[in-house]
């Protein structure tokens, strides 16, 4: 049996990981970023993003594909509103969760309600659901199939964002990490890791980043960062690969100290990558974030001392977010000169408390609705656009390397905003058709 890992756009460290899997067991595998599949073999999409359901590119592929006899499996993140992949894109089933055991049975035993992990309709059209695929271990896996142009991939600078461990111990209301992996982490051993690392770079990869949605929670326990354990990990990465080859960028406020921030100083290209999110606490703790903008101004300072430069992103348009939230999360970034800025509309994830609160808020009080009637209102976009719009050309003013908009700048920043209000309006559509009241 053939099976064709297709990861749309991107490889994916979980799509190079399940090739892994099926090649260990003794499959044919191959992975791809394209939208096409051999009639024979069996495709198995791995999807991140809640667009991909709404893609009619890829409805097209499962439906064309099933039509001459194949099968389609979906796993990655969106497995964990599996409602929606069964009703959007009809695939044969959906692996729900952690997926390296699941697709083991999956590829031996077909579509089967003996096994947790499986999401499908029987033959009344019903949904069959066996149950969240348990919690596997990290450190009993084989390598991930990684492809031989990986070395020309870039994902924010890196070939690849590899996984040191699994799980978040932070309760951000828009992320979906801590519901889909869970709040205790688990990590895998250094030693493994860089087993990884040396392939990755015998494969071609330029430079890789750590993922896992805060970096430094690697070895984290009992409460306690082990910052010992992080230390260990980023030189013996920088020893295989080249310090200027590595990155650790995603970190909490809350997470960092003068150790790790000097170890991501020492050994990667010294950047770090905070979710800032708002300069409103009130907006703050809405998000669950758990940290305050006086900490984030603090986290940002940490890393200028110690000769590390600073990214942040903001989300705006949460619902709740009023006039005056929007200007303290101006004001921060004013007074906080970040390296780089990142802006988003807030996006309604299924299955988090931010997609609940989307559900339970009418369009007349959700600024991705509500009509912009200020200073962009000949424009014709929302109010979450606007923000968006005006924050992105504020946040080139205060940047350290400043950047004027060109009216060039200007029509690029328009047309992604316009994009994004479109893109989330329709998330929250199929949204409001599988979990609205």
């Amino acid at each position: 049996m053939k099976f064709t890992v297709v990861s749309p756009e991107i490889y994916t460290y979980g799509a190079m990981l399940i090739g892994g899997v099926l090649r260990d067991e003794g499959y044919n595998v191959s992975l791809s970023t394209k939208l096409s599949v051999k009639p024979k073999e069996t495709l198995m999409l791995s999807l991140f993003s809640t667009q991909h359901l709404l893609s009619d590119e890829i409805k097209k592929l499962v439906k064309d594909h099933r039509s001459k006899g194949g099968k389609v499996y979906v796993g990655g993140p969106v497995s964990a509103y599996f409602e929606m992949v069964l009703g959007e894109l009809e695939p044969d089933c959906v692996c729900v969760g952690e997926g390296e055991e699941t697709v083991k049975k999956l590829a031996g035993d077909g579509v089967s309600n003996d096994f947790p992990g499986l999401a499908f309709y029987d033959d009344g059209s019903e949904i069959v659901f066996t149950g969240k695929a348990e919690r596997v271990d990290v450190n009993k896996r084989p390598l991930p199939l990684i492809p031989p142009d990986i070395g020309s991939q870039d994902i924010r600078g890196a070939s690849a964002y590899i996984e040191t461990h699994r799980g978040c111990t932070g309760g951000c209301t828009f992320c979906q990490v801590p519901r889909y992996f869970g709040r205790d982490i688990q990590s895998r051993s250094v030693e493994d890791i860089l087993k990884e690392v040396r392939e990755f770079k015998k494969r071609g990869a330029k430079r890789l980043s750590v993922s896992g949605g805060t970096g430094s929670l690697f070895q984290y326990k009992n409460g306690e960062i082990n910052e010992e354990k992080f230390i260990e990990l980023m030189k013996g990465m920088a020893e295989i690969m080249g310090p200027k080859n590595i990155s650790s960028p995603d970190i909490r406020v809350d997470c960092i100290s003068d150790n790790i921030l000097e170890a991501i100083r020492n050994y990667t290209i010294g950047w770090i990558f905070f979710g800032l999110e708002s300069g409103s606490d009130r907006v703050l703790k809405k998000m669950g974030k758990g940290a305050t903008a006086n900490q984030a101004a603090e986290a940002v300072a940490a890393c200028h001392e110690h000769g590390l430069k600073a990214a942040g992103s903001f989300i705006v348009g949460y619902p709740g977010e009023t006039e005056e939230d929007y200007e303290m999360t101006k004001d921060f970034i004013t007074m906080n000169q970040l390296d780089d800025v990142f802006i988003s509309i807030a996006e309604p994830i299924p299955k988090t408390p931010l997609a609940d609160l989307v559900l339970r808020t009418p369009d007349e009080e959700n600024p991705v609705f509500v009509p912009h009637t200020d200073e962009y209102k000949a424009l014709k976009i929302t109010e979450a656009e606007a923000r968006s719009f005006d924050l992105m050309m504020h946040a080139d003013l205060f940047r350290t390397n400043m950047r004027p908009v060109t009216n060039d700048i200007f029509d690029i920043y328009l047309k992604n905003v316009r994009k994004d209000g479109d893109d989330i309006r329709r998330a929250t559509a199929v949204l409001r058709k599988y979990y609205g009241e």
